[in-house]
């Protein structure tokens, strides 16, 4: 097969025809019509000389063939995706860009929501697709998904470049009218109290792995799927929660917490910024890094 005979916006039909084992789905995803999806995939068995996907019990499967190109193919259209965007010349204050961007609510929090703000009058066209992490953050960012992952460093994929934004310290936080707070709180206190404890769609956040490597079990008695719930369950009650220190202090007034340290040890958090490593040179991104990276330097 010669490459100046192959059309390369097969590679395009054939990512997604991967990735939604359904010719219907792709060809959604694509905005085509369904003839025309059957019409690449059969191109696509005659450009490969096999049938990438075979119908079984009613569902497309495939070929041993089509797993092993899948991934090359994937990391072919991020740099080709990433060298036509590096080609042309980004200038903030006319961009209509969206970024991707997988980031917790902590970070878009305390990291995203001023910068929107500072960004409304320098690029007031620029929009943000925030999406929460979960554990496909890393797989999806491979595969160009993403332009940024915000993320504690210890769930970063090595393959790609990271740069670090800030290190963040944990707190203990709950009702300032709790007794438990009005002394120094004891490691005992800390574990006999209920909790309110988070978990992101399903994946531990950095404390709940820090207490766990330390062997601090508490009594948890609600589980949130984010930072953000946190303070509104605290009220009225003898519930502690760890929170990350800048949020909890920006959250802390509006609903009558109490912010103290906890009774041991806790390693601050380095929160960085992950790009796919073919882009680099993307001019749109290295303009964002370079305002995430300001934004970050003034946060207290």
């Amino acid at each position: 097969m010669r490459l100046d005979r192959f059309d390369l916006n097969l590679l395009v039909a054939f990512h997604f025809l991967m990735e939604e084992r359904s010719v219907t789905a792709a060809a959604r995803r694509l905005n085509v019509t369904q003839s025309a999806m059957s019409a690449s995939l059969k191109r696509l068995r005659d450009a490969f000389q096999d049938d990438i996907l075979v119908l079984h019990s009613k569902t497309m499967v495939p070929t041993p063939r089509a797993l092993t190109l899948a991934p090359e193919i994937g990391r072919a259209i991020v740099m080709l995706r990433s060298l036509i965007s590096s080609g042309a010349r980004f200038d903030p204050a006319t961009s209509d860009r969206s970024f991707r961007i997988a980031a917790s609510d902590y970070i878009t929090t305390v990291l995203m929501a001023p910068l929107c703000r500072d960004l409304v009058h320098e690029a007031p066209s620029i929009r943000f697709d925030i999406s929460l992490p979960t554990e496909e953050t890393s797989h999806r960012l491979a595969k160009g998904e993403f332009d940024l992952a915000l993320t504690p460093h210890e769930f970063v994929d090595p393959q790609h470049p990271t740069e670090l934004l800030i290190e963040e310290s944990h707190v203990v936080v709950g009702w300032d009218a709790n007794p438990l707070l009005a002394g120094e709180l004891t490691l005992e206190q800390f574990a006999t109290a209920g909790h309110v404890a988070v978990q992101i769609v399903g994946r531990n956040t950095f404390i709940e792995n820090v207490l766990a490597q330390r062997g601090i079990v508490r009594r948890i008695e609600l589980v949130a799927p984010s930072f953000i719930q946190v303070p509104s369950l605290l009220p009225g009650t003898m519930r502690l929660a760890m929170m990350h220190g800048r949020l909890a202090r920006l959250m802390a007034p509006g609903f009558a917490l109490k912010v103290v340290p906890a009774p041991f040890d806790v390693p601050l958090m380095q929160e960085v910024m992950q790009y796919h490593s073919a882009r680099e040179r993307d001019e749109g991104l290295l303009w964002l890094r370079a305002k995430l990276r300001a934004m970050a330097a003034r946060m207290p």
